[in-house]
């Protein structure tokens, strides 16, 4: 069974900042209290990462854990990864009160990079990305839909739902437009 592709075929934009679909990619949702027994190691069994801090993302190579409320994190891995992540999390939190749920098809993801891709996520969110360290996550909106957002070298990954991805790829196309710079 071949890979499927993302929400829109691997769409690239070029402008001041370069835009372009990174999915699809293996999500899951957790939700679990912070102190649950065996939160910890099915997170450590499924990312490879230990417990972000709030509004943190802790990422291991190709994998990462990001805190999304005081009991929800998102789990990030290779879209072929996420039934043995599911089945980790399964054992390791047997008896536990939680929830798993593979998200990656409800989801689409994007990166924005180069040295002013900042400035195009200040056109659409309320963020301070002055002050965006790396490792810091936020759930924002982009213009008027939820997201989630976190700088990554030298650029930010873009997480929306699906259904509004090519809304969102527009926009951010949009806004890395030339001659769209702040000044």
């Amino acid at each position: 069974m071949s890979e499927p592709k993302g929400a829109l075929g691997g769409a690239v934009a070029a402008g001041f900042a370069s835009v372009r679909e990174i999915g699809p990619l293996g999500m899951i949702t957790l939700r679990a209290k912070p102190d649950a027994a065996g939160l910890a190691k099915a997170v450590k069994a499924a990312v490879g990462t230990g417990l972000p801090g709030v509004r943190q993302i802790v990422t291991e190579g190709d994998r990462a854990c990001g805190w999304m409320s005081p009991d929800e994190y998102l789990l990030v891995m290779p879209y072929t990864a996420v039934a043995g992540a599911l089945e980790a999390i399964g054992k390791a939190m047997a008896g536990a009160h939680h929830l798993a749920v593979d998200v990656s098809d409800a989801r689409a993801v994007f990166r924005v990079e180069g040295a002013k891709a900042d400035q195009v996520l200040a056109k659409l969110s309320p963020v301070d990305f002055a002050t965006l360290a790396p490792g810091e996550l936020r759930r924002t909106r982009a213009a008027q839909v939820a997201a989630a957002l976190w700088r990554e070298g030298d650029g930010f990954t873009v997480v929306c739902f699906r259904s509004v991805a090519r809304y969102v790829f527009d926009l951010l196309a949009s806004g890395a437009k030339p001659g769209s710079e702040l000044h």
